[in-house]
């Protein structure tokens, strides 16, 4: 009561009574979650409006006469009152605001790089994820888009994969560079191999992979983004996933991939973060600060060993709560209203983020010295890290990547040293993890039988040497891939149950409920009951949080 007091004290008398009323301007208001409604009741009295509640500053932004700003500072429960520049600011977005930033450019010394003139010119990542729209800061960016999926436009109908690609190229043209990608002068090449329901499966990652080593040459692609990862559990040496990602590195473009959403339990990175060749890359919490000393490891971040004993992820990058592209109308831009920020960005929480930033990096690298490896890349990387968190941190964390202190260096140590090299001859069921295809009695099938099932051709694909005959043969082109198996209706589902990479917000009961799991889901039209049941969930995309993470 006494707070409701204290705020009809202050409007008693509207400034409108009293003088002539002030042109209106447009405020953004912070209030304390506590507050109640208090600061958008003083709007009103003040003769203004609420124009819009915005999560993301635990506020709302509001038309108030110019004269009554001071007035609605002193109501409480308003933390602070800004002039709503929109995203026309000094600095990065959300800089010191404790909520969702884009100051990651500044954490990483991506902006201080960019100041030597190293902005990714030249540079091609590839992004294998659920596409990269075309427009606001990714317009102009993607040189060539290849749609792996039955939806066949090349869209982001997910909203996953412009976000991602966001993080590594864009040019922050809708912000007046308050939102910029960490080198936004790369170039993007989108492999799509999801549609809107978000799901996929291993295979058609191994068809994105060899679809990037036959066009490397073609578009320049020196960098691929992995922003995924699947719960396998059998070591790299026969993990088949493992083993593409090794002849992709092996033909010259460095592999990142995230280490997963395992919400620091040991033993939780994915693969192909598994394998000891790639860069794996965990999350920090940056905490919208430039400062390294208030960071910390994400809480969603998985860490290792691996399954075959390797210390992973080698480096961190912010990865809670960051800012990026949008992709309106898309699943998540439509399930999490919350995240979004402006007409042309969101905020989302996750490793797959954090590894785009790292994949913005290895370009910056790269255009720096054109000519090195991918072990002489991941070791400038590696080993240039910064310490987060002060004296007090575990010793145990990786440290943040440091773009300027990368692109910079001049050692051409190799890293992977004594690697041994993965031989294959795993099993695919394996790579899935706990989605796996299964039988009728939920046991999961033989290879053979969910080869067979696919019409994937593991002989043929894992062969000496991805030839380009073998890519432009039947085993992709024929009736076997873009029959009626992918594209017919058994294809069209709406879940987003992976578990491989959970994290807080999107393991809950919410996304796990009887809307994914309901009759529609386990009734006939899923090809009978070869398919009954969850076996034809896997899906390799990070849980990622599209809201705020503790």
């Amino acid at each position: 009561m006494a707070a409701v007091l204290a705020v009809g004290a202050l409007i008693a008398a509207p400034a409108s009574a009293l003088a002539p009323r002030s042109p209106d301007v447009t405020v953004l208001v912070s209030t304390a979650a506590s507050a109640g409604r208090p600061a958008e009741r003083a709007v009103t009295h003040l003769g203004g409006s609420v124009i819009r509640h915005l999560s993301v500053i635990d506020g709302f932004a509001a038309r108030v006469p110019r004269d009554a700003v001071p007035t609605l500072w002193s109501v409480p429960g308003v933390r602070w009152v800004s002039p709503n520049r929109t995203l026309h600011m000094e600095g990065q977005y959300g800089q010191d605001s404790g909520v969702a930033s884009a100051v990651y450019t500044d954490t990483v010394r991506a902006s201080k790089t960019w100041g030597m003139g190293v902005t990714g010119t030249g540079v091609t990542v590839a992004v294998v994820d659920t596409g990269v729209n075309t427009t606001g800061d990714l317009a102009g960016q993607v040189l060539h888009s290849e749609d792996f999926t039955s939806e066949q436009n090349n869209q982001d109908s997910y909203g996953h994969g412009t976000f991602v690609a966001g993080l590594i190229a864009g040019t922050g043209a809708a912000s007046s560079g308050a939102v910029k990608g960490v080198a936004p002068a790369a170039k993007i090449v989108s492999l799509k191999i999801a549609g809107a329901d978000g799901t996929t499966d291993v295979t058609r990652v191994l068809e994105a992979l060899e679809w990037i080593v036959d066009f490397k040459d073609a578009y320049g692609i020196r960098v691929v983004n992995l922003s995924l990862g699947f719960d396998s559990q059998q070591s790299y040496l026969v993990d088949p996933l493992d083993f593409a990602v090794e002849r992709v590195w092996n033909a010259g473009i460095v592999v990142v991939a995230a280490a997963g959403n395992g919400n620091n339990v040991p033993g939780s990175i994915t693969a192909p973060g598994n394998d000891p060749l790639v860069i794996t890359v965990g999350s920090s919490n940056d905490k919208t600060t430039v400062a390294l000393t208030d960071d910390k490891l994400a809480t969603f971040s998985s860490v290792g060993p691996t399954a075959d004993g390797i210390t992973k992820p080698e480096l961190l990058a912010p990865g809670r709560s960051v800012v990026s592209s949008r992709s309106p109308g898309s699943t998540i831009d439509t399930t999490y209203p919350d995240s979004e920020i402006d007409t042309s960005y969101a905020k989302g929480s996750g490793t797959s983020f954090s590894t785009a930033i790292a994949s913005g990096v290895a370009a910056l690298v790269i255009q720096r010295a054109w000519g090195l490896t991918p072990n002489q890349v991941k070791y400038r990387m590696t080993s240039t890290t910064r310490v987060i968190g002060g004296s007090g941190s575990p010793t145990w964390w990786p440290g943040d990547v440091d773009a300027f202190g990368a692109a910079m260096n001049l050692d051409l140590t190799p890293a992977n040293q004594g690697v041994t090299p993965a031989a294959g001859g795993g099993s695919l069921q394996a790579t899935r993890g706990s989605f796996c295809l299964r039988y009728d009695d939920g046991t999961c099938m033989s290879d053979a039988d969910a080869d067979t099932a696919l019409g994937f051709d593991s002989t043929q694909y894992f062969a000496d040497t991805w030839a380009g005959s073998q890519w432009l043969g039947s085993q992709w082109l024929g009736s076997q891939w873009l029959g009626s198996q992918w594209t017919g209706s058994q294809w069209v589902g709406s879940q987003w149950l992976g578990l491989n990479q959970s994290s807080g917000d999107w393991a809950g009961s919410q996304w796990l409920g009887s809307q994914w799991l309901g009759s529609q889901w386990l009734g006939s039209q899923w090809l009978g009951s070869q398919w009954v049941g969850s076996q034809w969930l896997g899906t390799p995309w990070s849980s990622d949080a599209w809201g705020y993470l503790p």
